[in-house]
């Protein structure tokens, strides 16, 4: 069993940095995959990076890629996410999530995470 909880988010302005950090409980931690997600009001959850065990292998959704970072510190079972250069468009309720090893892994696909945080609510004025 794993808890995941959010913390780090917050209102900044556009152009603004913030840093989401998504703590971890449980032993097997080091060797799950791990993704962050949000939901802005009135869309569909939506991926927006992951991260697979050892940190070397990751994916992100286009609108992020340069702007966003997924990181992972095994010592202290806590996932990060950099976020730079927010604009209005990346407001949005942010989950962290996790998957265990399985026969087939996805980085992308919601249903193939077994774990879920409660969210941490991210808004970016203009």
């Amino acid at each position: 069993q794993v808890q995941l909880v959010e913390s780090g988010g917050g209102l900044v302005q556009a152009g603004d940095s913030l840093r989401l950090s998504c703590a971890a409980s449980g032993r097997t931690f080091r060797a799950y995959i791990v993704g962050w997600f949000r939901q802005a009001p009135g869309k569909e959850r939506e991926f927006v990076a992951s991260l697979n065990w050892d940190g070397l292998s990751t994916d992100y959704v286009d609108s992020v890629k340069g702007r966003f970072a997924i990181s992972r510190d095994n010592a202290k079972s806590t996932v990060y996410l950099q976020m730079n250069s927010l604009k209005p468009e990346d407001t949005a309720v942010y989950y962290c999530a996790a998957q265990s090893p399985k026969s087939y892994n996805s980085f992308r696909a919601q249903s193939a995470y077994d774990y879920w945080g409660q969210g941490t609510q991210v808004t970016v004025s203009s």
